[in-house]
């Protein structure tokens, strides 16, 4: 099984807000494990469904790399429905690579999603799995992390993420599944 192909930051993809799922496609858990083999071999533990191209709402997660209690979860159409608290914590991601940075996060969420059965649920998360749900809905709604810090620090990165992005700018044609 072959690893996908993660889009960079500057790729236009990575800007544009998902299309919700209507119907899974045949093939989807094939692709999900497929996801999985490309967030593992990057140390990764949450990926969107746009940081590979696929312009639809979903992502995966395997939140038992850093907490023991939780598992891998797919979230489909998910949405945030509350929030309490905030911290800042620092984070990175798999289409940035190699920068990590410091951002304001809510410490517990509510989330409401399908999952792989169809199933709509509502659940609550806190701290480590919390923010790595808000960081793949931003990534869903054509947010990136390094967006969501000041202005100067963004500004000692300008020079790194040039560099990534003329990577990510040929990074164009979606992935159909």
């Amino acid at each position: 099984m072959e690893p996908l192909e993660i889009y960079l930051y500057g790729s236009p993809l990575l800007k544009r807000r998902t299309r919700k799922v209507k119907e899974l496609p045949s093939n989807f858990a094939d692709f999900l494990e497929r996801m999985y083999l490309t967030m593992y071999e990057d140390d990764g533990v949450g990926l969107s469904a746009n940081q590979v191209g696929v312009e639809l709402r979903f992502f995966i997660a395997d939140f038992s790399l850093h907490d023991k209690n939780l598992g891998r979860e797919v979230f489909i159409n998910p949405e945030i429905i509350a929030q309490e608290g905030e911290d800042i914590l620092e984070e990175g991601c798999l289409s940035i690579p190699e920068i990590r940075e410091r951002v304001p996060r809510a410490l517990k969420i509510k989330v409401r999603y399908k999952n792989l059965e169809g199933q709509l649920l509502e659940k609550e998360y806190e701290g480590f799995a919390a923010q790595v749900i808000q960081h793949e809905i931003d990534h869903l709604n054509g947010i990136l992390f390094v967006e969501k810090i000041s202005p100067l620090k963004r500004s000692f990165l300008k020079s790194a993420l040039k560099k990534i992005a003329e990577k990510g700018k040929t990074q164009i044609t979606p992935v159909v599944i």
